[in-house]
């Protein structure tokens, strides 16, 4: 259904992308005879990116020099008959910076989604990383179902325009039966055009891509950066080869003792609590907050303008009108980072005036469609991946039974995020289990940072993960901030937490508190 953000929440790199502009397919190789853990990596100049992965130009040199370079691996389609045919795995790598009898090994990033592309985020934010590179290969990827990996196809560019821009809150049968044959309409689209893929996009089959590329990439260990949703594919690989996991960082974390509705249902709380953040930020400042005179102003009148877009959408980015769901998405994506907010606040004072720009532009980020309207397979991913992970499959009627829980936990996202829990509803291929097995008792230190103020994973996750992995295992570490991540906020205290630890081993003390 229209896009929904989801418990595994995308990096931000498309946002900045589109904001800054604004204001493969499966192989047929048999494998029979060919050991996939001997293969050799043919790397060269990274291309343009692909229109699956949202297109641009080539990654641009790294600062200080050294560029980016691309390899394909492959790997099992179907990781239960290993010796069939394979896919092809897109990597990217920025070579370490320092002296090569101080380097540590290959340090593999995952930012979540899932279905962001690693070849397009990594380089975006290959900055962030300059002094983890000192010691470390950096690599990212495209996991299965993404991208040049396999990439998964549901419906074209027009039909996408179509299908984000629905009522996705029905308030009558009439919408509801609207909302729920669009829905399905899609799910059959993916399944017609990517059947033979999606049921092998589960996170247990990208986990075992990952211990593969670590052999390939010719590590010992797997040194391991996940972030949001990558934190959920980094617990499952501890979970599988507890002995072969490295130095580990989990940010962003997802609960992985959730079901589904009960990520939906933390996140309506997050959202809420970023959205109340937001308007306490905005009116607190020495100039007027243009969008509302108190907290509650702010919220009531971000609310009101939703209710009157339902049925009197604003201009958009031509043809297109800004809908009350567009307003929506983009709302929520503005919330990933404090970083937004004055898009945000810019973006609800124009829209006020009839001018929904900016508000439409950050949706699109949120969708993965560009300037030129082409959409990445950033949802399509994102749902097979959720549909092939999670065994829950809801009704509609069960959906509106819960509604009062949700508007509870959000009076602004709740509906929002509970009728996002049709977007799996006659998928073709079964969910594998309630919430992933994360156990790794065996494996060493992961340190697990949750962000007290994150709306996408919110806060309480990251100690459910801490004690999922076991004792000894997660060590938690608090950041008091705002936005999905901590990391990536470049505060010094969680820096030098991480540093210490992925360059020189040093665990921080678990309860570690950074501000």
């Amino acid at each position: 259904m229209p896009s929904q953000p989801q418990p595994r929440a995308r990096a931000l790199a498309a946002a900045t992308l589109l904001l800054s502009a604004t204001l493969a397919a499966c192989g047929g190789s048999d494998s029979e005879d060919e050991d996939l853990s001997a293969q050799k990596l043919k790397w060269k100049d990274c291309p343009a990116p692909a229109a699956s992965e949202g297109g641009g130009e080539a990654p641009s040199p790294l600062p200080g020099g050294g560029e980016w370079q691309c390899a394909t691996m492959k790997a099992p389609l179907d990781w239960t008959k290993p010796k069939g045919g394979t896919i092809d795995i897109a990597l990217i790598k920025a070579t370490a910076s320092g002296d090569k009898s101080d380097r540590v090994g290959s340090l593999v990033f995952n930012f979540g989604g899932p279905g962001g592309s690693g070849i397009t985020t990594l380089p975006a934010f290959g900055s962030d990383y300059a002094n983890l590179r000192t010691r470390y290969d950096l690599v990212s990827f495209d996991p299965r179902g993404v991208g040049r990996s396999a990439g998964i196809e549901c419906e074209d560019d027009e039909q996408l325009d179509t299908y984000f821009q629905q009522d996705s809150t029905p308030d009558d049968d009439a919408e509801k039966k609207k909302l729920v044959d669009s829905v399905k309409a899609f799910n059959s689209a993916c399944d017609k055009n990517s059947g033979k893929t999606l049921p092998h996009v589960r996170t247990t089959d990208t986990a075992r891509d990952m211990d593969l590329m670590r052999q390939v990439l010719g590590d010992d260990k797997l040194h391991y950066f996940g972030i949001s949703y990558g934190t959920e594919l980094g617990g499952i690989y501890a979970h599988l080869f507890p002995k072969k996991v490295g130095r580990a960082v989990f940010d962003a974390v997802v609960d992985p003792t959730q079901t589904s509705e009960e990520g939906s249902l933390g996140q309506a709380r997050g959202f809420q609590l970023a959205l109340d953040n937001f308007a306490k930020d905005c009116t607190s400042k020495a100039a007027d907050c243009p969008v509302g005179d108190t907290e509650k102003d702010v919220k009531d009148r971000i609310a009101q303008f939703l209710e009157d877009l339902d049925s009197k959408p604003v201009a958009g980015l031509p043809p297109r009108e800004l809908t009350q769901t567009a307003a929506t998405n983009g709302i929520a994506q503005a919330l990933y980072s404090k970083d937004f907010w004055p898009y945000l606040t810019q973006g609800l004072e124009e829209a006020y005036d009839g001018d929904g720009r900016i508000l439409m532009s950050l949706s699109d980020a949120m969708n993965g469609r560009d300037e030129d309207g082409k959409y990445n397979n950033l949802q399509a991913a994102n749902v097979s991946i959720n549909c092939a992970d999670d065994k829950a499959r809801y009704a509609p009627r069960y959906v509106e039974e819960k509604l009062p829980a949700f508007r509870k936990a959000s009076p602004l996202f709740g509906d929002y995020l509970a009728w996002g829990m049709l977007a799996c509803t006659d998928w073709a291929v079964e969910g594998q289990a309630d919430h992933p097995d994360v156990g790794a008792a065996g494996a060493p230190p992961i340190v697990v940072i949750g962000n007290t103020g994150d709306p996408a994973t919110p806060y309480e996750g990251a100690r459910k993960m801490a004690e999922a992995l076991g004792k000894g295992v997660g060590v938690e570490l608090t950041y008091k901030g705002e936005g999905h991540g901590a990391y990536d906020s470049k505060n010094k205290c969680v820096r030098e937490a991480v540093d210490g630890y992925l360059l020189d081993g040093e665990v921080p003390k678990t309860g570690t508190v950074c501000s």
